[in-house]
């Protein structure tokens, strides 16, 4: 739902307020925006501080003529492309001096809690070179696999359809950073520790590439399924059984798993199942290729489940095994 221009604005100065009290902004370092409407944004303008926003450091901008105008943010190019690429209604941009520190030295973040796993997947990290983004193209391309996106030396990018979600992101990956650093003072070389990340990966070459999402290619799929041992011990410890249906939402096709103890046992062509997971192709893409974690992707807004994620994350660990293996049939 789109917010009249008052309203967008007390938002942005309540984001900035909490961003500057929990430490996560600093001086006039960071910009938020948020939709109006399909072609006009409100964002902060240039050199405003973001823990004393006041009404007059918020510019509205007509996307259908976005220049730089109106003393708007010299990052409105980055926000242009992300309303023009994505059904997100906020954006916020700041600079978190844990995040950067951590990134400075790390090209990746390290994982040690179920709950980062969860909620943020694999981060993308984008080189920075300058004081501003100059290379948005690239920052678009990795918001395709994460919401949250790190650009090295220049803080983090996160986009969401309301404020309170974006800085749930943007607080959980601060936290994140915080975990492995508290990490590394415990112990030397410290380690992922979930059971996933353990677990043994089977390379399964497959020489032939299915028509993505048709009957060949989720049959491939379900066939390393039940040949993976990870799952099928895991299935049978946790009583992984359940009716899962994921659809393609461009088309309406859709696919069943009926799983019994971790095993598929029964693969039908519909979508009548307590759990069901959709999203559009490109998403679907994303999945796939193992860029995007579908739980995080729902978790994010990118993929739709109809059905309670706490109830299908008892089985996370299982799940997490099966998304990897989704890489290993190529698909085109």
């Amino acid at each position: 739902m789109f917010l009249n221009e008052r309203k967008a604005k007390e938002q942005i100065i309540a984001v900035g307020k909490r961003l500057y009290e929990a430490g996560l902004a600093v001086a006039k370092s960071g910009n938020i925006s948020c939709r109006l409407d399909d072609n006009k944004i409100m964002i902060t303008a240039s050199g405003s501080f973001l823990g004393s926003l006041s009404m007059k450091d918020i510019v509205k901008v007509d996307l259908s003529n976005a220049q730089r105008k109106n003393n708007a943010s010299s990052e409105l190019p980055l926000h242009k492309l992300v309303y023009e690429n994505f059904p997100s209604n906020t954006v916020i941009h700041c600079h978190p001096p844990l995040i950067n520190g951590y990134f400075a030295v790390n090209d990746s973040l390290e994982i040690f809690t179920f709950e980062t796993k969860f909620y943020l997947g694999n981060v993308p990290v984008i080189k920075q070179d300058t004081p501003t983004v100059t290379k948005p193209n690239e920052v678009i391309d990795a918001l395709k696999d994460n919401n949250l996106v790190v650009l090295k030396n220049h803080g983090a990018v996160v986009i969401a359809d309301t404020f309170r979600d974006g800085l749930a992101l943007i607080e959980a990956l601060e936290e994140a950073v915080k975990t492995a650093v508290v990490a590394r003072l415990f112990g030397n070389n410290a380690k992922q520790s979930t059971e996933e990340a353990s677990c043994s990966k089977e390379s399964r070459p497959e020489d032939k590439v299915y028509p993505m999402f048709s009957a060949e290619h989720i049959k491939a799929i379900v066939d390393l399924v039940n040949n993976d041992k990870f799952i099928l011990e895991k299935g049978k410890e946790l009583n992984l059984t359940l009716e899962l249906a994921v659809k393609l939402d461009d088309t309406n096709q859709a696919y069943k798993f009926v799983f019994e103890n971790g095993r598929i046992i029964k693969l039908e062509n519909n979508s009548e199942a307590p759990f069901v997971i959709s999203a559009s192709r490109d998403i679907w893409q994303q999945v796939f290729l193992g860029k995007l974690d579908s739980f995080v992707a729902v978790t994010q807004g990118k993929m739709k489940l109809d059905g309670q994620l706490g109830q299908l994350s008892k089985w996370y660990v299982p799940f997490t095994r099966l998304f990897q293996l989704f890489k290993e049939v190529k698909f085109k």
